[in-house]
């Protein structure tokens, strides 16, 4: 079978999702679960964009030891230097420049001719190349443009140096038959095509990015694009999990295969959610809570007697768990870390002590605890930002009955160290909480989006809260989990806030080289 290698965008294109903003800790997390999971390429950022992807990406280029490291870049020299300081200490540097071919993008957006276009395109190609043994080229907006001027680009570019070649569904408006026939002519008529690689990378604005990566695969594309759960700008991108989950399925029909490690993917998904706050829809193929359940009687039924009636692959193929271990106020320290390590998460000594801390902490209010309380726990020690948050919760009482006015009193400490108190009403308890915090925090606020759920079940589960705010215009994401709801609701308004203030903290320090 050919092996099609996996490029996965999601600590670029899916950060690019609105009201998802990452911190380096959390990328850098994020990135050791992708490489658990097999990827073979791993787009860490846009390094020139800004300080905060540069120091990203460059983390993830000095700790990412068995993928190939990608950046961002314009076809632009400063962008392409940029990048190659970030990228430099990767095991296999690589740059993935783009530029738009289309006529719609090349007269409204670039305002260029298509002359121009060309020449842009392969001076820097050959630019990046004097720099990187690994230059990938996107023909952004490749399913709308003129597929003999394509041809014509792609050969100049690969002349220059590229060694791979992105036609990309960057508006999500093929079909799988129109974009299948774009990789076949692409082979047909380009005479050097040979000598790269052909990559697919499908948006899903119409609901047919994943059958569009496969109709490329089937064409002649031997790299597929993508993010986990499917994130990224508008509709998403191709989700690589229902990619690569349908060739292994479907083998007898796909000849085709990928190196991923399936049974590491609900936990990378897991954790791609937490982290940006996009929670994977119930019915979402491979991945969502209903993947593997059955309602239905009679599918119940036809279950019992044999799982291959109503399942085509199993939840153990996906890294879904039938059977769970509990730790409780009984465990050690030794059975933790050991369930620690099981889980992929690698913790300091210091850090590993706070974990336990705060697992032993949670036993005394939930008599077992799940894998996926543990998960939260560490993920909130490892992307701890109290070192540089502004403001920190110091004390918050809500006042509330059927026949009283909700009423909340929240005490804060202020970003000179001071303490900020006052008390507000709402029409609810998170109201209350919410228009207490708006009045103390100087930043002006407006709430856009807010969502609580459970962290398993039971009525002792942690709750774990996720909203999105604009601060001062701009549109940022937090999250906060807590035994209790309330607290978890706080604590995420509180990490919305956090976070824009340090991302702008940065951005005064950017250095001019960087922007």
């Amino acid at each position: 079978m050919s092996v099609i290698k996996v490029f996965d965008t999601t600590l670029r294109d899916g950060e690019q999702s609105p009201g998802v903003n990452l911190t380096k800790q959390e990328k850098l997390e994020m990135a050791k679960q992708l490489e658990r999971w097999g990827v073979d390429r791993m787009e860490a950022g846009f390094p020139a964009s800004s300080k905060g992807d540069f120091e990203a990406v460059k983390a993830i280029a000095q700790t990412i030891q068995n993928t190939s490291v990608t950046g961002l870049a314009r076809t632009r020299q400063e962008d392409i230097d940029t990048a190659w300081e970030a990228l430099k200490y990767a095991e296999e540097p690589r740059i993935h420049l783009f530029l738009a071919t289309s006529p719609i993008h090349m007269t409204y957006k670039l305002k260029q001719t298509p002359e121009q276009v060309m020449e842009n395109a392969i001076s820097m190609v050959r630019y990046a190349r004097s720099k990187f043994p690994q230059v990938e080229w996107s023909a952004e907006d490749a399913s709308r443009s003129d597929w003999q001027f394509l041809a014509q680009i792609i050969e100049h570019v690969i002349d220059a140096g590229a060694t791979v070649i992105n036609l990309p569904d960057t508006v999500g408006y093929s079909t799988p038959a129109e974009y299948g026939d774009l990789f076949r002519f692409i082979r047909e008529t380009v005479p050097n095509i040979g000598r790269v690689e052909l990559s697919c990378h499908c948006h899903n604005d119409l609901g047919l990015a994943a059958a569009n990566a496969i109709a490329a695969v089937e064409n002649g594309a031997t790299q597929v694009e993508g993010t986990i759960n499917g994130i990224g700008e508008r509709a998403g991108n191709a989700s690589l999990e229902e990619v690569a989950v349908a060739l292994r399925v479907r083998s007898d029909y796909y000849q085709y295969a990928t190196n991923l490690k399936l049974d590491e993917t609900k936990q990378t998904s897991d954790l791609i959610a937490k982290l940006t706050g996009m929670y994977v829809q119930a019915n979402k193929a491979v991945v969502g809570r209903n993947a593997f359940q059955h309602e239905a009687g009679i599918h119940q039924d036809g279950v019992l007697k044999n799982r291959e009636t109503y399942e085509i692959m199993t939840p153990e193929m996906v890294g879904v768990k039938t059977d769970t271990l509990f730790l409780g106020k009984h465990s050690g320290h030794h059975a933790f870390q050991d369930r620690v390590q099981e889980l992929g998460v690698d913790l300091s000594e210091e850090k590993s002590k706070e974990a336990f801390a705060k697992f032993k902490q949670l036993t005394d209010q939930k008599k077992e605890v799940t894998d996926d309380d543990l998960y939260t726990i560490l993920m909130e020690i490892q992307t701890d930002t109290s070192a540089v948050n502004t403001y920190q919760l110091t004390m918050f009482q809500v006042q509330y009955g059927t026949a009283n006015i909700p009423t909340a009193t929240v005490s804060l400490t202020a970003p000179d160290g001071g303490s900020l108190e006052t008390a507000c009403t709402g029409q609810g308890s998170v109201e209350a909480l919410y228009n207490t915090l708006d009045a103390l925090i100087e930043e002006e606020l407006h709430l856009t989006d807010y969502q609580l759920s459970s962290i398993g079940r039971g009525r002792d589960a942690l709750a774990e809260s996720h909203v999105q705010l604009t601060v001062n215009g701009e549109m940022t994401n937090g999250r906060g989990a807590a035994q209790d709801v309330l607290e978890a609701s706080v604590n995420a308004f509180l990490n919305a806030v956090n976070r824009y203030i340090v991302q702008k903290t940065m951005a005064k320090d950017e250095p001019a080289a960087h922007k």
